[in-house]
This record gives C-alpha cells, structure tokens and sequence, in this order.
C-alpha cells in the first residue's frame, strides 16, 4: 500500500483548458494563425518573463507572450531598455516558454544585437529560437532596418515588427514621447509601417502614435497591427504584465489599464506575513510537519 503520509514539494502540472469555454480546444498559437486574425477576433499580447506569469497568462487564454526587453525597467531596475542583452532575453524566453503551453511566445531583439550587421542579426534572433524556445522575435525600426528583417526572415525566423514610438531610440527621440502627431512625421511612420511588411513581417507593433494614424497603417496593412498606447483600430493590443497588474505605485501610463491593484495587495499580503511572523501565528500545526509514527517494539523482542 502507498504510503500517502509524507508531504513532497514538486513542480505544478501544465496548465489546465480554461473550463467552461472556447480554451477547451486551444492549440498553440502559430504565425499563420496570428496572420489570419487581421481585420477579426482582435489578439491580446502580454509581456512575461518567467514561468509563473506565462503559466497565468497562457491559461487566461492571451494568444502572444513577449519576453520584452521592458524586462531591463520593470525586472531588472534600470531607468531604459538599453542594458538588455541577448543573454537576458533568452534567459527569459526560455523560462517563459517553459510555463506556456498553447502562447504564441515572442522574444525582443535588444539594443545593438542586430543594428550592426545582418548577419549578427541573424545570429542573435537564431539564439533566441534555438536557446530560448521563442516561437518568433521582434525588432524596432521601420525602413532601416527592413533589409535586417528580410534576412531574418529568409533564414526562416518569423519577425514581428515595431514602429512609432520605439524605446531603443528613446535617447534620439528626446524621450518616451507620442510620435507622428504632425502630417510628415505621420507618413513617415505609415512609409516605416509598409517597408516592414514588405521586408516580411508577420505582425507589427504600433506604438505611442495618435489613434487615428494607427487606424490608417491598420487599413493599410494586410498584417495584423499590434497597438499600445495607439487606440482601439489595431488588430490587437499588448500591455505590460506589471502595469496591467498594477504592480507600479508611481507609474500611471495615459495608455495603461489597470485591471487590478497589484503593488496595494502584494503589499498588504507581506505585511500580513510579517505581523502572524511576528505574532508567531505562522507557522501554525497545519503548516508543520511531523516526526514520522513507528510501532514500539514489543518486549523481550528489542
């Protein structure tokens, strides 16, 4: 007979459907399928960047991870995505990949890893793949870097793209400001929007540009456009893990939903902690194991 009595630690199972509706018969979440959703159903997109995020979100049902290199702010502390390396990003895409199981995940070419030359490029988004088990990766810049995409794409590395406000570039920009708010800077960035999908991109990611510029490359455009902090038009909409969750206190985006008071309850939840510690209220019988029972030996037996 199994003994069931001792308590082990171990690794959670996958993920379960979601019960109750479509997610019962989910597959995973490919390029094709990302194409063919332009103009219908819109896709949601959510940064991750371990296991136990990617796990929530992928049983939440969000179609794309993206192991962003937002991860160099909002995990690692730094006040830009510059310091990022392609080591971090796959670092990160491989634990995510390791929780998801239906996502569609997306690894952040860094600063620098494909601006020097293609064939670094293609090197560097082929570690991501390979090392990181990301299903695609994404680059910043619009017809300056579409040649690198190109190659990219014809080593068979699908590529989503990003135009508009790009934080890479937050230095040349003067900042994390809206972009294309005037008519040349508007075409400028609708000329970025085509010279990507020619280059190959399967989706592009529209960022920090007025709604109505958004809603011109979205009919544009016969790939599906990704928006954030660029208006209801797009095909789909991606926000940061953490700011979605409120986990910023001081951080209030214009562009940024809050679904939920993260920082606020996390907080509570530690001080709980600390004051049933301090109380020596936990750990309490339910939480402490035992010394395992065995029979006395019986007399003139021992």
């Amino acid at each position: 007979m199994t003994d069931t009595s001792e308590v082990k630690y171990g690794r959670p199972s996958a993920a379960p459907a979601v019960a109750g509706d479509a997610h019962e018969d989910r597959k995973p979440v490919t390029v094709p399928e990302i194409r063919g959703r332009k103009g219908g159903l819109p896709l949601t997109m959510v940064t991750a960047y371990d296991a136990t995020f990617a796990r929530m979100l992928d049983e939440a049902g969000v179609e794309i991870l993206l192991v962003g290199d937002s991860l160099g702010m909002v995990v690692q502390g730094n006040t830009d995505t510059l310091g990022v390396s392609v080591d971090d990003i796959v670092y990160h895409c491989r634990a995510v990949a390791r929780g998801s199981h239906y996502a569609h995940v997306v690894g952040d070419m860094p600063f620098l890893s494909y601006q020097i030359t293609a064939d670094e490029a293609v090197r560097n988004a082929g570690r991501i793949l390979a090392q990181g088990r990301a299903h695609a990766v994404k680059l910043e810049g619009g017809a300056t870097i579409a040649p690198t995409i190109r190659r990219i794409v014809d080593a068979g590395i699908p590529v989503m793209a990003h135009v508009g406000l790009t934080p890479q570039s937050v230095h040349a920009l003067g900042g994390f400001r809206v972009q294309g708010r005037d008519a040349e800077a508007a075409d400028k960035i609708l000329a970025d929007a085509r010279a990507v999908e020619d280059a190959g991109a399967y989706a592009l990611v529209l960022e920090g540009i007025p709604g109505e510029l958004a809603a011109r490359i979205t009919e544009t455009l016969s790939i599906p456009t990704i928006g954030i902090g660029a208006g209801v038009h797009c095909d789909g909409q991606v926000l940061v893990c953490y700011d979605l969750l409120g986990m910023t206190a001081d951080l209030h985006p214009k562009f940024v939903k809050r679904y939920d008071e993260g920082h606020t309850r996390v907080v509570a939840a530690a001080q709980a902690f600390r004051d049933e510690v301090r109380r020596r209220q936990f750990p309490g019988p339910e939480h402490t194991f035992g010394m395992r029972k065995r029979p006395l030996p019986v007399a003139g037996t021992g």
